[in-house]
């Protein structure tokens, strides 16, 4: 919630099921409300929310006032707990992204992690991922896009790239560091560098656009030793 004197607050008290207007502000370390920011991928301020499962993820952009209010609409699908992420520049300082938790009443029921895959479908689409994620170190990943099974060469730029992904740890759902390849081709392949912190599981939730929609597509992906080989007491690296 809190890095380098700045602090996430929510001011909004959410509810399920139906569109909610949240409203949160970033204090500055003179604890006032930061009113300057700096554009980055297109916007001062890409707010993030997701389930604690890890299933629902929304990405959507609010509106500053000139107080340092931030405001948004967003409809939480079921009741449980969410944590929210800020990311953002503030004016003559560092990146940073501040989390925070929502809980939205009701009768929770949480759900599994979704398995591990490398191919998402969202709709008409299909998006396939290459690359492992490798603890320790910045890792190349290739998300290639296709409708009803053609490769898409028409994708739409959408924040400053023509894709956006955010990668969150499983379990205390960790936010990486991830930032995109400069590419002129408009598809079917979008490349990432990703820094994964350890090993385990890892959400990948990619933003494309194509045809004026935004869609989102996702992902269960382990963190691998750099082989390709999942890490375990028994692996013997002399054998």
């Amino acid at each position: 919630m809190s890095q380098n004197g700045y602090t996430l607050s929510l001011l909004t008290t959410p509810v399920t099921g139906r569109p909610m207007g949240l409203t949160f502000r970033v204090t500055g370390p003179d604890q006032r409300p930061v009113t300057a920011y700096k554009v980055e991928h297109d916007k001062k301020m890409h707010f993030i929310v997701v389930s604690r499962d890890l299933t629902s993820f929304q990405h959507v952009h609010p509106e500053l006032a000139a107080d340092g209010t931030w405001k948004t609409r967003l409809t939480l699908p079921a009741p449980g707990a969410y944590r929210a992420f800020a990311d953002f520049v503030p004016e003559g300082g560092e990146k940073l992204t501040l989390g925070a938790d929502l809980q939205a009443a009701g009768d929770y029921q949480p759900q599994p992690l979704p398995h591990v895959s490398r191919t998402a479908t969202v709709g008409d689409y299909t998006v396939n991922l290459a690359g492992n994620l490798v603890p320790g170190q910045s890792s190349k990943l290739t998300l290639t896009v296709s409708k009803n099974g053609k490769p898409v060469t028409d994708l739409q730029p959408y924040l400053g790239a023509y894709g956006h992904l955010v990668a969150l740890r499983a379990g205390d759902l960790a936010y990486l560091h991830v930032h995109p390849e400069e590419s002129e081709q408009a598809g079917p392949e979008i490349t990432f560098y990703a820094e994964a912190p350890s090993v385990g599981n890892y959400r990948l939730f990619l933003d494309f656009q194509h045809d004026d929609q935004v869609r989102t597509a996702s992902f269960t992906v382990p963190a691998t030793l750099a082989d390709g080989h999942a890490p375990s007491a028994t692996h013997d690296h002399g054998h």
